[in-house]
C-alpha cells in the first residue's frame, strides 16, 4: 500500500489546482468569447456586410458558413496542439492557442466589408475563422486535460468537478459576449452596421491581456513533467489510432453537445430575429440562459463524480432531444418571456447536463479531437485505465 500524501505536499498542490482551475475557467471564458462574439454578430449583421449581393436568406447561410469553416478547423486544432502538448508542454501550447484566438478576433474587427475590398473581405474572414477554429481546437482540450491531471494528482476523485472550471469557460464566454453585444446592438442601426459590430471584436485584445497574465503564473502538468522523463518511439496520435473505437464513441457524445450549443446560441439568435424579437430581447434571452448554465454545469459534473459519467451525460442527452419541438413553440409564441424560458431550458439545463461531465471522460477516452477539441494524445503519462472509463 503506497502512503498516503503528506500534508506539506498536499497543500501545495491544492493550491496549485485551484490556481490552474482559475486559469482554465478564465482562459477558456476569453476562447470562447472570441468564438461566440463571432456568432452573435454573424447572425444579427455578417450576412449584409460580406455578402451584400446575396438573397437575405442565403447571405445568412453564407454568414454562418464562415461560422462552420472554424469548427471543421477544430478537429485539426486538436491534433496539431495535442501532439505538441505531449512532445514540448500543455502550458505552451495553452498561451499560444489564446495568442492565436485573440488576434484573430481582434483582426475580424479591423477587417473591411465587401463595399471596401469586393470579394477579398469574405475570403480574409474565412481565413481568420478558420485561425480561431484551430486555436479553439487545441485551447478546450489543453485547459481541460491541465485541469484534470492536476485533480487527479492533488485529488483524484473528483476529476469531474474539477473540471467544470474550465467548462464554466463556455456560458461565461457567452454572458460577456452577449452582454457586449447587447451595449452595441442598441446603436441606431446605421452606426452599428458601420462601427458598433466591430467593438465587441476590439476588445478581445483587452481580454488576452488578462488571460496571459493569469496563464503565466501556471505550474506545467505533473503528470507531463513525469511523462516527459519516459521515452517516446512514435507520435502519441498513432498510438491513439490503435484504439479507435472509444475514440469514436466520445466523438458522437461531443457532437451532439457542441451542435446543441450552436443551434440553441447562434442559429436561435438569427431564428429569434426572424421571428420579430428585437436583438436586445434575444441577447438577453441568451444571457440568462448561459447565467442558468452557470449552475448547472458545475452541479452535473459533481453528480458525475458520483454516480458516474454516462448517466449524467445520457440524461442531457434524452432532455435536449425531448425539449427540441417545445423550445420552438415558445420561440414562435412572440413572447420575449417564453424565448427567455426557452432557452433556459434547452441551453442552461438540458444541453448543460449533457455538456458538463464531458471534459473528464475526453482524456479517459483518448480525447477525440473530432468533437470534443481535445488534445487526440491526452494518455500521455497518465495512469493506466480501461479505455471509456466512465469514472
Amino acid at each position: 500500500m503506497q502512503p498516503s500524501p503528506s500534508p506539506a505536499r498536499s497543500a501545495p498542490d491544492s493550491r496549485q489546482l485551484r490556481r490552474v482551475a482559475v486559469s482554465g475557467l478564465l482562459g477558456t471564458a476569453v476562447e470562447f468569447y472570441d468564438f461566440l462574439v463571432y456568432g452573435t454578430v454573424a447572425a444579427l449583421v455578417f450576412g449584409d456586410l460580406f455578402f451584400p449581393q446575396a438573397d437575405p436568406a442565403v447571405g445568412t447561410i453564407a454568414a454562418f458558413g464562415t461560422f462552420a469553416a472554424g469548427y471543421l478547423a477544430r478537429p485539426l486544432g486538436g491534433i496539431v496542439f495535442g501532439h505538441f502538448g505531449d512532445r514540448v508542454g500543455r502550458k505552451s501550447m495553452m498561451l499560444l492557442t489564446m495568442v492565436l484566438m485573440g488576434c484573430g478576433s481582434f483582426l475580424i474587427g479591423l477587417l473591411p466589408t465587401y463595399d471596401a475590398i469586393g470579394v477579398w473581405a469574405p475570403i480574409l474572414l474565412v481565413a481568420l475563422r478558420v485561425v480561431q477554429g484551430i486555436a479553439i481546437g487545441g485551447e478546450w482540450g489543453g485547459a481541460m486535460l491541465m485541469v484534470v491531471e492536476h485533480a487527479e494528482h492533488a485529488q483524484g476523485s473528483r476529476r469531474g468537478l474539477w473540471s467544470s472550471f474550465t467548462q464554466l469557460g463556455a456560458p461565461l464566454g457567452s454572458v460577456l459576449s452577449a452582454g457586449v453585444v447587447t451595449i452595441v446592438a442598441g446603436l441606431p442601426d446605421d452606426e452599428f452596421r458601420s462601427w458598433g459590430w466591430r467593438v465587441p471584436f476590439l476588445l478581445s485584445i483587452v481580454l488576452l491581456a488578462v488571460g496571459l497574465f493569469v496563464r503565466l503564473k501556471v505550474a506545467e502538468s505533473p503528470l507531463f513533467a513525469q511523462a516527459k522523463r519516459e521515452p517516446v518511439d512514435k507520435p502519441p496520435i498513432l498510438e491513439v489510432l490503435r484504439r479507435p473505437k472509444p475514440v469514436l464513441l466520445a466523438a458522437c457524445v461531443g457532437i451532439g453537445a457542441f451542435t446543441t450549443q450552436s443551434l440553441l446560441t447562434s442559429f436561435m439568435i438569427s431564428y429569434a430575429v426572424d421571428q420579430g424579437y428585437s436583438r436586445p430581447q434575444v441577447l438577453t434571452a441568451v444571457t440568462v440562459a448561459s447565467c442558468v448554465a452557470l449552475a448547472v454545469l458545475p452541479a452535473a459534473s459533481a453528480l458525475s463524480d458520483r454516480v458516474g459519467r454516462r448517466p449524467v451525460v445520457l440524461a442531457g442527452a434524452v432532455a435536449s432531444a425531448a425539449l427540441a419541438f417545445p423550445v420552438l413553440a415558445l420561440v414562435d409564441s412572440g413572447s420575449p418571456g417564453l424565448l427567455i424560458l426557452a432557452l433556459a431550458l434547452g441551453h442552461g439545463v438540458a444541453q448543460s447536463t449533457m455538456y458538463g461531465p464531458l471534459g473528464p471522460c475526453s482524456p479517459r477516452c483518448s480525447a477525440p479531437a473530432s468533437a470534443t477539441p481535445a488534445p487526440p494524445s491526452a494518455t500521455r503519462g497518465r495512469p493506466s485505465s480501461a479505455p471509456g472509463s466512465h469514472r
